[in-house]
């Protein structure tokens, strides 16, 4: 399972010459093993890297088992380094070469589909699922006292010991204890496994019982909800919880965005433009990288400084080096933003983003 600790990993990690990089789409609609393996020996044809290909391929014929709907592959077998992450979630194929691996599909991925957590409760209990990268990683449950429904029209006179009064206190604060022991059971659940987003699910008036309990720092991660029973199996869980997720992020990008194309216009603290956002990133201005999913384009890079630019400068303006040609500027710059403790955000479609130059960023400073 990728996480952020790998992910730093990556972002730590520098080639002595050239790393091979390789995202492969092995989704079943896509075709077959034999189709996945034709489309890869297409992907290696124009990579001069022998030993990381042939690593490569021979993963491939020995050891994958095709079982994810995509995979990630970062090779530099001049230090011994190979690290696959199959993945539930389909990436689009991508092969690269260069000093660092490009993190940009993975950085998207964890900022899209990492750290979600669905609670599906009722007025005894909840299961709490972790879901990560689209796939189910972990589920507990935490289960109160029952709880005995007050029949409607008894014999019991209202206020009396015994009556209908009575019995609903004591069906009440059943329902308080179980609650309270959910939210609590959640709350360490939700900060173990680190959790980003929150999905209720269950009825409407135990969702609202849920709310109204948990605390504020974990209600502003709560990014919607949806009716379902106890006995609702894992799939139909992960399928409504990818659901509610996607149009989610789709809502937060488009808020992201607009938001960025604004402050940029008015040059509050943030840029919209490819070499306007390099310059910041090589400054270490950038605290949030926004880019277009699919954008790339070469540029070159100083080995001296690390300047890098997408104008074809042969002679760094910064320390008269000898620049050096690289395919994708921008997964440089997303690299260059992790390392400097700034993040990425990928948005996946917006036409007025693309127009704008498909790359931005909110600035420190």
């Amino acid at each position: 399972m990728f996480s952020e600790k790998d992910l730093r990993e990556l972002v730590d990690y520098q080639a002595q010459q050239s790393m091979l990089t390789i995202y492969l789409n092995t989704d079943p609609t896509m075709g077959n093993a034999d189709s996945y393996r034709l489309r890869l020996r297409n992907m290696l044809k124009t990579v001069e890297l022998a030993d990381d290909v042939k690593k490569v391929e021979d993963f491939f014929d020995t050891e994958y088992d095709w079982a994810g709907r995509s995979v990630a592959i970062f090779s530099d077998q001049n230090k011994m380094f190979f690290r696959v992450y199959s993945l539930a979630v389909p990436v689009p194929d991508l092969v690269h070469v260069g000093l660092r691996p490009n993190v940009r599909p993975m950085a998207g991925l964890l900022d899209s589909y990492g750290g979600y957590s669905v609670v599906l409760m009722d007025k005894q209990g909840a299961r709490i699922f972790y879901f990560h990268l689209g796939e189910l990683v972990e589920q507990e449950g935490v289960l109160g006292a029952s709880v005995r429904q007050v029949k409607k029209g008894g014999s019991g006179v209202t206020g009396m010991r015994g009556g209908i009064a009575s019995q609903t206190r004591s069906v009440e604060e059943v329902v308080e204890r179980n609650m309270r022991e959910i939210i609590d059971f959640s709350k360490r659940f939700f900060k173990v496994k680190h959790i980003r987003r929150i999905i209720l699910s269950g009825n409407d008036d135990n969702i609202a019982l849920y709310r109204n309990y948990l605390p504020k720092m974990w209600q502003s991660l709560i990014v919607g909800t949806f009716p379902a029973s106890m006995t609702a199996t894992n799939q139909e869980i992960l399928t409504k919880a990818l659901e509610i997720g996607h149009k989610t992020e789709k809502d937060r990008e488009n808020n992201l965005v607009e938001r960025l194309i604004t402050h940029a216009s008015k040059q509050s603290n943030a840029i919209i433009g490819l070499e306007d956002t390099l310059i910041a990133v090589i400054e270490g201005r950038v605290q949030s990288l926004i880019i277009q999913q699919g954008f790339r384009t070469p540029g070159f890079r100083c080995p001296q400084c690390n300047t890098i630019t997408s104008h074809s400068n042969i002679i760094c303006k910064q320390c008269n080096s000898e620049t050096i040609h690289i395919t994708d500027v921008v997964a440089t710059a997303v690299s260059l933003t992790l390392k400097n403790g700034g993040d990425v955000e990928v948005i996946h479609t917006h036409p007025e983003f693309e127009k704008a130059g498909n790359i931005g960023a909110f600035l420190r400073y």
